[in-house]
């Protein structure tokens, strides 16, 4: 079995809009912000940024699908990198620091190394052969 079973469907059902929403809650649940405002008005600005960018993916749960996938992987993974390097950026301490390095790590995990290779497209020609053979 591969360690690669994220698939672009699994991404858009079970992970975008959960995880948009999560960013956007747990802030307040966790009562972030003790190392200041930035701390919980991040995850905020980003989940609500995160509901945008799965709206506008073409995949499954995208409404209106402008945003190529791999284009949509590559945003989430530069959050993966912005979420390790907030911590220091803006001194946060104690649950604050921790809260993003523990979404950095999930989200370039879930998008690097579990993320599974998108299958490629069958062409014309592809399609024509296998229907006459």
């Amino acid at each position: 079995m591969s360690f690669r079973f994220i698939t672009k469907s699994i991404h858009a059902y079970l992970i975008d809009y959960p995880v948009a929403i999560a960013l956007i809650a747990a802030p307040f649940v966790l009562k972030l912000g003790q190392s200041g405002p930035i701390a919980m008005e991040l995850s905020v600005v980003v989940g609500v940024a995160a509901l945008l960018l799965a709206a506008l993916t073409d995949h499954p749960t995208g409404l209106v699908r402008i945003i190529p996938y791999w284009l949509h992987l590559w945003g989430d993974r530069a959050v993966g990198v912005v979420f390790i390097i907030a911590p220091f950026a803006f001194k946060f301490a104690g649950l604050d620091a921790w809260y993003y390095w523990v979404l950095a790590a999930a989200v370039l995990l879930t998008t690097s190394v579990l993320n599974a290779p998108e299958e490629p497209v069958a062409t014309r020609s592809e399609l024509g052969r296998r229907a006459a053979g």
